[in-house]
């Protein structure tokens, strides 16, 4: 079983920078793919970003290309999401999530084992 907590949402002014952080519970960390996902009132949930379990490949979403930086520390069994240039149309609940299986589409919400409880993420304009 791999627990996730995500943690660095907030309150920020358009324009502005946050970093999130998910740390992942297991001996097993470096062996995941890690996601970001994030989810506004009255949609579904989006991909964002993704890292591979050896930080080599990166992946992420058209809208947050240029803005959005993820990271891993395996180490610290901890994956990252730095946040700028943030606008009104980031605001939206982030979800960190694991992919335990070496093949499939990292950015589709289905091919993920866990995920962590969220965090909120509001940008004002």
């Amino acid at each position: 079983q791999v627990q996730l907590v995500e943690s660095g949402g907030g309150l920020v002014q358009a324009g502005g920078s946050l970093r999130l952080s998910c740390a992942a519970s297991g001996p097993t960390f470096s062996y995941y793919n890690m996601g970001w996902f994030r989810q506004a009132p009255g949609t579904e949930r989006e991909f964002v970003a993704a890292v591979s379990w050896s930080g080599g490949s990166l992946y992420y979403a058209d809208s947050v290309k240029g803005r959005f930086t993820i990271s891993r520390a395996n180490a610290k069994n901890t994956v990252y999401l730095q946040m700028n240039s943030l606008k009104a149309e980031d605001t939206a609940v982030y979800y960190c999530a694991a992919d335990l299986s070496p093949v499939g589409v990292v950015s589709m919400a289905p091919q993920y084992d866990y995920w962590g409880q969220g965090t909120q993420v509001t940008v004002s304009s």
